[in-house]
Order: C-alpha cells, then structure tokens, then sequence
C-alpha cells in the first residue's frame, strides 16, 4: 500500500518558510513583500481561487491587493493596470487570474508582466531561464509538485520519469524540473505509443492530464511515485484526480491524494515566488 503524500501538510510548511522569509524581507527593508492580483469578470471558481490567495497571503506577512475589472473589460485596460502595477515599486509579484474572457488575449497578458514580477513564472524570459537552468521564478503548480517529490524523499537523479500532459503550465515545466534533478524523462502526450507501457518503465509518474481517473492501477510500475496532478469531477460528482486512486494506491510507493495532493501547493508556492521576487528585485 502506498504512503500517500499530505498535500497541506507540507503547504503549511512551506507557508510557516515563507512567513519567516517575509518577516525578514520586512526587517530588512521596511515594507511587506507585495503581492497584486487582477481578476476580470466574475468567474465563481476564480474569485474563490483569489479569495483563498488573499488570507494565505495575508497570513504569510505578504502585503496584497485583488483589482477586479469588469467581465467586458477591453484589453487595452487589463493591459494598461498590468503596467500600472510593473511601474509600482511596492508591487513584487503580479498575477492575472486565468482564465481571462475571450476579448483578452492570454499571452498578451503574459507577455506584459514584467519578468521580474512573474510569480506564476509563465513569462517566455521565465520559461526560457527554467530550460537554460538558470534560476529565476518558476510556474507554482510544477515548483509544488517537486516540493511533495523532495518531501516523500524521492530520488530523482538517475530515475525514469514520465509526465502525462505537455501543457505550458504543468507539463512542459515539469518536465524541465525533473531534467534539471537528473531524472530522464520522457514527455508523453495524446498521440504517444502504447501509453501504458512507457507508464510501467517510470519510477516517478506525474499526471497532468484533466482526464479522470486515467491511469489505472495496471499502467504503475510496483513501488513508483505518482503525483496526480488533475482536479475533475467522477461519474458521481466527487472531486478526484487523473489517477485511479484506489487500484494506484495499491501499486504505488508514494501517491498524492486529490483533494489534498498538489491543490494546497500550488498557493504556497505563489507565496514562495513573491518572496523570492522581492529579494531578487532588491539585489539578494
């Protein structure tokens, strides 16, 4: 049976890291790190998301502020409050809350944070420094995952690794991370060969698909670790992941439960990031 990750066990940890980090920030420099968010429209699960960020946020010492913009808000004004907060220098960290209405275009969003203030670390200069290995701000959910890696004490170096899914979010960063710890991965997508094999060759499985309950048991190498990375609703409405959870458990050396997994991480890692992003634009 495997040892199931604890998700907010290891987010609270990260958390209690980050307040410390931002107390010293504050010491140091006479102002809380600053964390901005801007929400357009009024999408019920992204106001929840942003509402959550906003207490973790406020709990870690790290000042913030939410800037709600109509749902028919032209791109030129998200742009434009975008560059308002690039120019403030009590501003550390901005985030977009994706998605965006269909008027605004993402990667103009993306495209217009500045680098340094990337702490969902999707900029390209971000993505670009990730590939190159070099250190710079990286995309949360992806940092999280590696964090429950490190936490299960699980080697990646010499490991075969598999990742199910090349989004810009999770999987292609992922995948850059595992390189970056020595692991030999392999990026697998909806036209791969026979799946299931390439699954069973893997010591560390991430599934970061969207598909519920994909990755049966059967497709787990005896003993591996797997990080479910997917947030979807089963047959009978239940939050669950892309993994079987219960044939995987039985197979698996170490799983992450989904609610409970990578969820939590992601948030402390957006905290992380600010963090990281202020000492950074101040020289440290």
């Amino acid at each position: 049976m495997a040892v199931r990750i604890d998700g907010k066990a290891i987010a609270a940890k990260v958390r209690d890291e980050v307040a410390l980090e931002a107390l010293r920030f504050e010491k140091e420099f006479g102002r809380k790190p600053g964390l901005h968010v801007i929400l357009v429209g009024d999408d019920p699960a992204s106001a929840v998301y942003v509402r959550n960020k906003e207490k973790a946020a406020d709990k870690a010492h790290i000042a913030g502020e939410i800037h709600r913009l109509p749902a028919n808000s032209a791109e030129d004004v998200v742009l434009a409050k975008i560059q308002e907060l690039n120019e403030r220098e009590d501003i550390d960290g901005i985030l977009v809350q994706f998605p965006v209405p269909d008027q605004v275009s993402q990667n103009r969003v993306l495209e217009t944070i500045h680098p340094d203030k990337d702490v969902d670390g999707l900029h390209a200069q971000s993505v670009g420094r990730l590939w190159s290995g070099l250190p710079g701000l990286v995309s949360c959910t992806p940092a999280g995952c590696m964090r429950l890696l490190e936490e299960a004490g699980v080697v990646c170096e010499g490991k075969r690794a598999i990742v199910i899914g090349r989004s810009n979010l999770v999987g292609k960063p992922i995948a850059a991370l595992l390189l970056k710890k020595n692991a030999t991965v392999t990026l697998a997508h909806s036209r791969t060969d026979d799946l299931p094999a390439r699954c069973r060759e893997a010591d560390i499985v991430i599934a970061a698909v969207g598909k519920a309950k994909m990755v049966p048991g059967s497709w787990i190498k005896p003993g591996a670790a797997v990080i479910d990375v997917g947030i979807n609703r089963d047959e009978e409405g239940k939050l669950c992941g892309d993994v079987d959870f219960a044939s995987v458990e039985a197979v698996a050396g170490c799983v992450t439960p989904v609610p409970g997994g990578v969820g939590p991480m992601t948030i402390a890692m957006l905290l992380k990031n600010t963090v990281q992003a202020a000492f950074a634009r101040q020289g440290k």
